[in-house]
């Protein structure tokens, strides 16, 4: 069972490596048009995993509360926006294909604050991935392996793109392929440590677990609207990133439905 999950946790790092891995294989840049493609199917992929496999359960959990069953997926919700909100206020970043880098000045450099933006964007989808595997080895009824597993790979193959959106814009800025390659590969590096500190929290506080999960919707819910959204609706054609959006929000529903 462990090994179970130790391997679940590592899927969607996995991703973003071997999407990171693109910088040896392509040009230098990825065309405007493909960038919003990907962030669509991005964000279509964290919707439904929020809906499917995060909020949905936290709601099914608390039905003993009976009429009140919404409030710890509304608490836990609302706890996860103010969290990432928070982190974009204190941590310096800059988000890919933009010159205005955002939170408190910093003399930091452009690439790392391109970084760290992949890695803000990233710590929520490890936290849904801990939570979920938390919720297994407490044995909650709701949360299986295989329903863990999807949505491991729901965000696994979502990771893939953004591993290429970090480390191509990052070779553009003039980094070797080397450490494009690293810079993607470690903007991923969040994900498995924020599943694991969230396994352990949760073992800690078990009734909390459908707080957990809502909130790790809210944080994810927090990146598509705040990033993702408006990255894939930007310039012409921008109907390219709401294809994109309903192909991952179908893909993601079919894996958690499907494995569920």
């Amino acid at each position: 069972m462990l090994m179970n999950v130790f391997e679940g946790i590592l899927i969607p790092f996995v991703g973003t490596t071997l999407g990171a891995a693109c910088v040896f294989f392509m040009r230098k840049t990825l065309s405007k048009l493909l960038q919003r493609a990907l962030a669509g199917f991005a964000a279509g992929i964290m919707v439904a995993a929020s809906i499917w496999s995060l909020l949905i359960p936290a709601i099914k959990q608390s039905e003993n509360m009976g009429t009140l069953s919404f409030v710890p997926a509304v608490v836990g919700f609302w706890i996860g926006i103010l969290f990432l909100l928070a982190l974009d206020h204190l941590i310096p970043h800059l988000h890919v294909g933009s010159d205005q880098a955002e939170g408190p000045k910093s003399r930091i450099g452009r690439t790392t604050m391109m970084v760290l933006a992949v890695t803000l964007h990233n710590i929520p989808e490890g936290m849904a991935v801990g939570v979920m595997y938390a919720g297994f080895l407490a044995g909650n009824a709701q949360i299986t392996a295989t329903s863990a597993l999807a949505l491991s790979l729901g965000i696994a193959i979502q990771n893939f793109p953004e591993g290429a959106i970090i480390s191509m814009p990052l070779r553009a800025e003039g980094e070797s392929k080397g450490k494009a390659f690293l810079g993607g590969v470690l903007s991923g590096v969040v994900e498995p440590i924020g599943a694991v500190l969230t396994i352990i929290a949760a073992q800690l506080i078990i009734p909390a677990l459908p707080y957990l999960l809502s909130f790790a919707a809210g944080a994810m819910l927090y990146v598509v609207v705040e990033e993702l959204i408006p990255e894939m609706s930007q310039g012409e054609h921008s109907d390219i990133g709401t294809v994109f959006f309903a192909v991952g929000f179908s893909l993601m529903m079919i894996l958690d439905v499907a494995l569920g």
